[in-house]
Formats: C-alpha cells, structure tokens, sequence
C-alpha cells in the first residue's frame, strides 16, 4: 500500500516528556516523503482516544503513535478489527510492541520509514473480559501475581519518581513475598495452583525487554502462558536476570502451557496488560487471530 495521509497521535508524557521531541523528527521525516500528517494529542486517555475514534471517520492509510506502550495499547482499543494499520514512532520506556515487531526504538526517523516503506502485516491480540464489565484489547503481555502487585503499590507510592519507585516497590513486595492461590482456567480445563505470579503472553516480553513469555508468537492464533511458583525470595531474585534471556522457563519453578482463552483468578489480584490497569481478576482472556493491522519492516 501507499501511505500519503496519515494522522499522528503523541502522547506528551511518555519518556520523561521526550515523545514531543520524537514526534517533530517523524512529523519532519514523514513531510519530506510527501506524507500528509494530521497531528493529535489528547489532554488525557479519554480525549486522546475521542480523537482516535474521530479521526477514524476521514479518510487515512495509517494511524500513527508517538510514545510508549500506554499510547499504543490506547490505540489498539479503537483499530482492533479496523483495516486501518497502526504505526509506531517508539519514545517510551519500554517500548516492547515496537521490539516485537523489529521497530527501531531509537530512531524516529527510521521508524517513520518503516511506516512509509515497511509493509502491512495481519497480527493477533489478546483480549480482556472481565467480571466487572471490562472489555479490552491488549498486544503483549497480561500479568496478574508478584508483578502486578508490584505496580500496584508503584502506583500508590508518591516517592521517589521515576525508576528507583518501581525498585523499592520491588523491595516492598519481596518482604512479603508468598504463594497466591490462583484458579485457572485453560481451554476448559480447570487448575487449582498455588504461584508466584501468572503471565499470558500474545508476544514474547514486557517491562521493556523481559522475555517472560519467550516463545509467545502473535501470529500463531493461539496465547502463550508462563506460570512461576517460588515463594524463596533468593530464588525468584536468581530468576529475574534469566528472563531476559528467556531461559527462567528451562528452570523448576517455571511452567508454560499454550492455549486460546485462559481464565485466571485469584482474590485480591489485578490484572495488568501492556503495562497498564486492565480491572481486577477474575478475567477471561482469549487469543483473537487477525485482530491488527500494524506497519511492519519489509524482510
């Protein structure tokens, strides 16, 4: 396809504040290629998504964001389904749905190109229902257990800012650190476990890089689940650099199943996706085969 008109979100938060930064060189790149550019940026999730939906009624070869996985997961609730392809200018912290799909995650001039030049590819998501009511669409990774209980105090905790928040909720959690008594659900077959944490994987990594679910595939129609089960906090503190490799699944700890829909409950836990709240367990969650169109390097 030829992209010559396209409409390009930025949320002004994401990296610190250096996605407005990002979007003027790609807004500059897509310009010099003929690319007629409709800038948006909203004052908040729900203004920022009004503007998506609107903009979905004129007439665009692409949707382009600038940002993290937050902008981009904000997206996938308005494109899923849609023939209109997502393009991703990368100027987040963990930017792991551009690492997924062999974005250049520094370089927005480049990632503008592949927008340009790359090609259109038919990919999965995953998706979110829960028991209170929420519908979502995610494309990486939901978690719920240790991790979500870790973002969930990050999120509580009003200091220190930026990175050292996350690691001393990380310490907080490690100090309290125990088994969860969770009910699963996979493909109709129902496990009672005690874990760590579970996470459901429509591609490989989260958290910026961490392959938790390393041979989680967005094409194969189906989701790819990693269940880790310690309550030794040396051990799971010996775990965490293998799952940037992803080699914590070869360890005993660590079990994987691959399915189309997982139920997952535990009392108490939240569920994360791509980084962000999803709604509080008990939640089904199902691989949806061809959901997203999103603008991919040519191979």
């Amino acid at each position: 396809m030829t992209v010559g008109r396209i409409t390009m979100l930025t949320n002004p938060a994401s990296g610190h504040g250096s996605a407005p930064h990002a979007a003027e060189r790609a807004a500059a790149r897509f310009t010099a290629r003929g690319v007629d550019v409709v800038a948006i940026a909203g004052r908040d999730a729900d203004h920022a998504r009004r503007l998506v939906e609107g903009a979905l009624d004129h007439d665009m070869d692409a949707l382009v964001v600038v940002g993290g996985d937050g902008v981009v997961s904000l997206a996938l609730q308005v494109l899923a389904g849609t023939d209109v392809p997502l393009g991703i200018i990368p100027a987040g912290t963990g930017n792991d749905h551009a690492r997924e799909f062999g974005i250049p995650t520094k370089d927005p001039e480049a990632a503008a190109d592949v927008v340009v030049d790359g090609v259109t590819e038919v990919v999965d998501l995953g998706r979110i229902r829960g028991a209170d009511g929420t519908d979502k669409w995610f494309g990486t990774v939901l978690a719920a257990g240790f991790d979500s209980l870790v973002t969930d105090r990050t999120n509580r905790m009003r200091w220190p800012h930026g990175r050292m928040r996350y690691n001393l909720a990380v310490l907080a959690e490690l100090s309290k650190l125990r088994l969860l008594p969770f009910r699963l659900t996979l493909d109709g077959r129902e496990v009672q476990t005690m874990l760590t944490l579970a996470a459901v994987g429509n591609t490989r990594s989260y958290g910026g890089g961490m392959l938790i679910c390393p041979n989680a595939d967005p094409r194969d129609g189906l989701l790819d689940v990693t269940m880790i089960a310690t309550e030794s906090r040396t051990r799971l503190i010996r775990l965490f650099p293998t799952v940037f490799k992803g080699t914590h699944v070869e360890l005993d700890e660590v079990t994987t199943e691959r399915v189309r829909t997982i139920g997952i409950d535990c009392p108490g836990i939240n569920a994360y996706a791509d980084g962000e709240y999803a709604c509080p367990l008990p939640v089904e969650v199902s691989a949806v085969p061809g959901a997203l169109r999103i603008r991919t390097p040519r191979r």
